[in-house]
């Protein structure tokens, strides 16, 4: 029989297990050995978002001395996330870039990238690798914006709990390459495009904002008025024909690859359908209801859910804010176990990528005289986590698929 801390060793290898089923270089490498004949002998190549470097890494990883099918490349990804691999190789042009709040990286990098795609040849292949993350690491704005109101309108949507289609119907307003405008710059030139999907339903054009996917009119949500008389009229946007576009990686085959492992080490598996996309903390006691009721079964969920930021909140994430409320829900309960974490690698203002807990992290806190609920409350679940020794840290993945919640209470 298994016991706490045999279990919490397993969630942490079936949650890897799952974010290397996903990771961008296995993927891409996947998708040339299998399909490669669909690509042409060589091509240029754009990769934006956090999981780019590895994406690219995928192409690379096929490519033989005889045939370097790589051009030239850009490579537009999150500070600290490019290889040293990718910095030395003098076919590729990287650029680290902000994420999660636009700044003055995100411009450059919007001005570079369509300087690039510009000046391609116009009866050369490009293949786009997109995966999360591209919508915050590179922007060109509509005249009348600047960074100043983007940032300001980012602040305002990430601390309101906006969801992701909600900030990609605004984004796609604001921004000319969003939405298929970057079709304006890059013309009729032959495209692939792969991506790893970190979006509900995996629609490409929500896809960092769907920079190749033009999308229909859609009603803006509720805005304050400083930000509606400023966004302009939805412009339509035409695709070129010939387009071809895969989606290699994203959620479901994260819970099906954890579910795979967790067979494996021997447990009962139930993949949950239900997307988690609610606030944070009711979040966590909802998992761990549905936990406590189906004993000995692991429970494998996926989702992105949401914090209401106070005033000045400390550190930490969504997944290490669901991971401090179970704590708090399940203490002194030895046999519950919640693994909440995110699969890019972070997870809001930290190092850590979420966290594991059970029964005894709250007391393992106030061993240590911290309140957990006084934590929580200033949404300062990284420093309390960091102490009872429950954060996940793993460095950047590679990959983008959202985020999984693992959870078990042994009978």
């Amino acid at each position: 029989m298994k016991n706490t801390e045999q279990t919490r060793t397993d969630l942490l290898s079936i949650f890897s297990a799952a974010v290397d089923a996903v990771g961008g270089t296995s993927a891409v490498k996947r998708e040339f050995i299998s399909n490669g004949e669909q690509y042409p002998d060589q091509f240029h190549v754009v990769a934006i978002g956090k999981a780019s470097d590895a994406m690219l890494q995928g192409i690379i990883a096929t490519e033989t001395p005889k045939n370097k099918r790589i051009k030239t490349a850009l490579l537009i990804s999150k500070h600290d996330h490019i290889s040293a691999e990718m910095k030395n190789d003098p076919r590729v042009h990287s650029i680290e870039s902000d994420h999660p709040l636009p700044k003055e990286a995100t411009m450059k990098a919007g001005e570079l990238l369509l300087d690039y795609v510009s000046h391609l040849p116009k009866d050369e292949t490009c293949v786009f690798l997109i995966s999360g993350g591209a919508s915050a690491l590179v922007e060109v704005l509509h005249e009348g914006w600047d960074l100043a109101q983007l940032q300001e309108l980012t602040d305002y949507l990430l601390a309101n709990g906006y969801n992701i289609n909600q900030m990609n119907a605004i984004r796609r307003r604001i921004s000319k390459i969003k939405g298929g405008g970057l079709w304006q710059f890059v013309g009729e030139r032959p495209v692939h495009c792969l991506m790893i999907s970190d979006v509900p339903g995996d629609s490409p054009s929500d896809i960092g904002s769907g920079v190749l996917f033009p999308v229909d009119d859609i009603d803006l949500p509720e805005l304050p008025e400083q930000f509606t008389k400023k966004i302009p009229v939805f412009q339509q946007q035409k695709q070129a024909a010939g387009f071809v576009w895969k989606i290699i990686g994203s959620l479901d085959v994260a819970k099906k690859a954890a579910a795979k492992k967790a067979s494996e080490l021997g447990y009962t598996v139930d993949i949950q359908a239900e997307f988690l996309d609610g606030e944070a903390s009711e979040v966590a006691k909802s998992c761990v209801t549905s936990s406590q009721e189906k004993t000995d079964t692991l429970l494998i969920w996926g989702g992105e859910t949401m914090v209401y930021l106070p005033e000045n909140p400390g550190a930490g994430g969504r997944n290490q804010h669901l991971a401090l409320s179970a704590a708090i829900a399940i203490q002194n309960n030895p046999k519950t176990i919640l693994l909440a974490a995110g699969t890019d690698g972070s997870d809001g203002v930290s190092d850590a990528t979420g966290a594991i807990v059970d029964g005894e992290t709250v007391k393992r806190g106030s061993d240590k005289e911290m309140n957990a609920k006084d934590y929580l409350k200033a949404s300062d679940s990284n420093t309390y986590l960091n102490a009872t020794e429950d954060t996940i840290v793993t460095g950047a993945t590679g990959t983008n698929v959202m985020d999984l919640v693992l959870a078990i209470t042994l009978d």
